[in-house]
């Protein structure tokens, strides 16, 4: 498992999806995962600390989990299988530990309102992420994907191209 950050939600000018762009701590791979509007608007609301008169379907759920006397110790984005990514979230209640499928766009919105730590698997960042050369913010080739799993991922590589990818590093600085 490797410890990721939200570095930022971005919104496709070509197709107006929402796009949650994960960075791991400490490099510069980032691994860009579409999302819905209202999913998109969750996690961003939370990250601006934006107050709401009432809960969002996030915060019921953060509610729901904290009154049963469970926490969220973290949460996975596990596999990435035909285009679709999948997640957990890691519980525990009375000593047990369990895990729970999710939407990894739900899991990040989760994990924001109870500042859980944000995994992804070496495998899913080995498939869909994205290595930029420090001094060009440029994408960096890796050979670790298999011709089939790279068409797979075209979808994806078209709207990593519509990317600003100089922004990225205006941000981080």
């Amino acid at each position: 498992m490797i410890e990721m950050t939200i570095d930022s939600i971005r919104v496709s000018l070509m197709n107006y999806q929402r796009v949650v762009i994960l960075r791991e701590k400490g490099t510069n791979r980032y691994l860009p995962i579409w999302i819905g509007p209202n999913e998109a608007d969750a996690i961003a609301v939370k990250l601006q600390n934006v107050d709401l008169p009432r809960p969002l379907t996030h915060d019921l759920l953060q509610s729901v989990i904290s009154t049963l006397g469970a926490s969220v110790d973290y949460i996975l984005v596990s596999s990435l299988k035909d285009d679709t990514f999948y997640a957990n979230l890691a519980l525990s209640v009375d000593g047990v530990k369990l895990e729970i499928d999710s939407r990894p766009s739900d899991a990040l919105a989760l994990a924001v309102r109870v500042g859980a730590p944000i995994y992804a698997e070496e495998s899913v960042l080995d498939k869909a992420g994205i290595q930029l050369e420090e001094e060009m913010g440029k994408r960096v080739s890796e050979d670790r994907v298999d011709e089939q799993e790279l068409q797979g991922l075209s979808a994806y590589q078209d709207f990593i191209n519509t990317l600003d990818l100089e922004d990225f590093r205006k941000r981080r600085s």
